[in-house]
């Protein structure tokens, strides 16, 4: 019995060593990772940002990975993507995945409600009513809060019905966070 080898087998013994050298990515992802947090967290630091990926930063932050929400979060917040504003005065206004900071949540909130989103204006308009993170304007905050439940966001609605009791949507243990400076 005759054994043959292949013209190709030949070059894949001679040509691999040199290939084995190369670095493995040169011609792209062998093997991606697909419907995970890390391909999304990838992707978005590539630039790469969409509703999904930027929707995944919610998956994220309710896993405690708070850094790394805010870092998608941000980036898709600076491609525009209002709920990712909305979500950065979230991270912002809680200190998750950094300081506590009422002026840079009154500011995303701000920058979503300029866009025309419900959720933006209504929590803008809260920020106005209460004056976190910028000065108060319970006028102003009023106005917004009616746009948001003229647009169906429910809170605003309640908070309306209730002739504008900001106790109506602030949970209780949130009360020490909106109480007035002394």
């Amino acid at each position: 019995m005759r054994t043959y080898l292949s013209l190709t087998a030949v070059l894949a013994t001679v040509i691999s060593p040199a290939w084995a050298q190369d670095d493995p990515t040169q011609f792209g992802d062998l093997n991606p990772e697909e419907l995970s947090i890390n391909r999304v967290l990838r992707d978005t630091a590539r630039g790469e940002t969409s509703m999904t990926n930027c929707a995944t930063g919610y998956f994220i932050t309710k896993s405690g990975r708070h850094v790394d929400a805010r870092q998608l979060f941000q980036r898709c917040a600076q491609e525009g993507w209002t709920g990712a504003m909305t979500w950065m005065s979230q991270l912002d206004n809680n200190g998750l995945g950094a300081p506590e900071d009422p002026d840079a949540a009154a500011d995303w909130d701000r920058r979503a409600a300029q866009l025309g989103d419900p959720v933006g204006q209504f929590n803008f308009g809260l920020d106005l009513m209460r004056g976190r993170g910028v000065a108060q304007d319970t006028a102003r905050g009023r106005a917004l809060v009616d746009r948001a439940a003229r647009a169906g966001v429910s809170d605003a609605q309640r908070l309306r019905a209730s002739d504008y009791d900001l106790d109506e949507v602030t949970p209780d243990a949130d009360a020490w966070k909106y109480a007035p400076a002394s």
